[in-house]
């Protein structure tokens, strides 16, 4: 009788999962350089499949977020006080605005400003202590006090993502890498409970449920209740709907890139939770 063993989870927001996401970061960021190191000045301007950015965008949006992360560190460290949190209702709007603030600087200039910031915060993501990784919380823009190790998980959004978008304006669209997907499960579900649209959420109380396959999948039942989601591991029988993803398609659809997965159910029910969340 053989017994199949499944790798262990990564709980990336665990002190023992620093440096296996920090491992896979930098693939990702270095995925991302390799993309953006082969443009031109032409090709700079290439659209993307994340909408209205070109790849002149995606870089200036990872300078942005890269430097807005060291500033929030350092006054996070310094005692200062930060204005409240902007919310994540305008956070496209606001995100779009900052990244084409960079249109009119030189492709080399803004390359070369990304790859000295990121340098900088990468030193600081590697010398956090485990305390300092689930225990110090640094004020994020949009969505206000956050463990350290949000940080480096939404640059692993960033890099693999937008590595993506890039990818695919330049009609050389294939998968996530599985290291990042597999890496990204969870905290598509944390996402998720950030973007429910408080319209289309109106009057809308039901559960449904999620699987993931892969080594690093699962089963979640989820359930939206007076505009809140929650989620937990659990068994899905009993759900009116089952969507079932890849990883790629679970991380790629929660970010809007396109509708994946597969409904099991009722489906006008799939077709109106597919509806229930705003773009990020």
């Amino acid at each position: 009788m053989s017994v199949e063993v499944r790798p262990a989870r990564v709980n990336t927001m665990a002190p023992e999962g620093k440096d296996h996401l920090l491992r896979v970061v930098r693939r990702e960021r270095q995925t991302f350089y390799d993309l953006i190191d082969g443009t031109n000045d032409e090709t700079w301007k290439t659209p993307t499949a994340c909408t209205e950015w070109e790849i002149r965008d995606q870089v200036g949006h990872l300078v942005d977020v890269t430097e807005g992360y060291l500033e929030r560190f350092a006054l996070a460290r310094a005692g200062k006080p930060f204005p409240d949190p902007r919310g994540v209702t305008g956070m496209a709007e606001m995100l779009d605005d900052a990244a084409k603030r960079f249109r009119s600087s030189p492709r080399t200039e803004v390359i070369a400003r990304l790859k000295a910031s990121s340098a900088k915060l990468f030193e600081l993501f590697d010398g956090l202590t485990p305390e300092q990784w689930t225990g110090e919380l640094v004020p994020h823009v949009y969505m206000g006090p956050l463990p350290a190790f949000f940080y480096p998980i939404w640059q692993l959004v960033d890099y693999s993502l937008h590595s993506w978008d890039i990818r695919a304006g330049l009609g050389e669209t294939q998968p996530l890498s599985d290291d990042a997907a597999n890496t990204l499960i969870p905290i598509m579900f944390i996402v998720l409970q950030n973007t429910v649209d408080a319209e289309q959420a109106k009057g809308f109380d039901t559960t449904w449920g999620v699987r993931v396959s892969g080594d690093q999948g699962g089963s979640w039942k989820l359930q939206l209740k007076d505009g809140k989601l929650t989620y937990e591991e659990a068994s899905v029988a009993g759900c009116p709907v089952v969507f079932n993803f890849d990883p790629n398609d679970w991380a790629l659809t929660v970010y809007q890139r396109f509708p994946g997965g597969t409904a099991i159910g009722d489906r006008e029910l799939a077709y109106r939770i597919r509806r229930l969340f705003f773009k990020i």
